[in-house]
């Protein structure tokens, strides 16, 4: 998958902030709050230890420390830290656990080419 060159820069929810909505992004995104909603982004998803994310989240890298429910797509590596809690249904290429983390979801693993389909539009081409 192509990275995304965010020059370091990403989107950040604060942990004192809640936000319902959705959030479309090219760039990285940490979650410190609490988000009610849907997020896609071509970057990373990174859910902070006190963050609490409920919706659908399509990204191609996550690293979860804090809690995740609701639907989560990832063309790339999913990464439960310890202490995270993921409930739900999970669409990955990668899983790492780490001990302590906690995985109660569906889960369906794909490969590459699979992952990557999801994140981008696919269009007909014609000659």
């Amino acid at each position: 998958m192509k990275t995304i060159d965010s020059s370091g820069q990403y989107s950040k929810i604060d942990k004192n902030t809640l936000l319902k909505g959705s959030i479309k992004a090219k760039t990285d995104i940490r979650i410190d709050g609490i988000l009610d909603g849907d997020v896609e982004t071509a970057g990373r998803v990174i859910v902070g230890k006190e963050a609490t994310v409920t919706g659908k989240v399509l990204c191609s890298n996550a690293d979860i420390e804090g809690v995740f429910k609701g639907s989560l797509t990832v063309s790339g590596t999913l990464s439960l830290k310890t202490g995270s809690n993921v409930e739900g249904e999970v669409f990955i290429q990668k899983l790492i656990v780490d001990s302590g983390a906690i995985f109660n979801a569906n889960c369906s693993m794909h490969s590459e080419e699979d992952g990557v389909k999801k994140l981008t539009t696919t269009r007909e081409k014609t000659a």
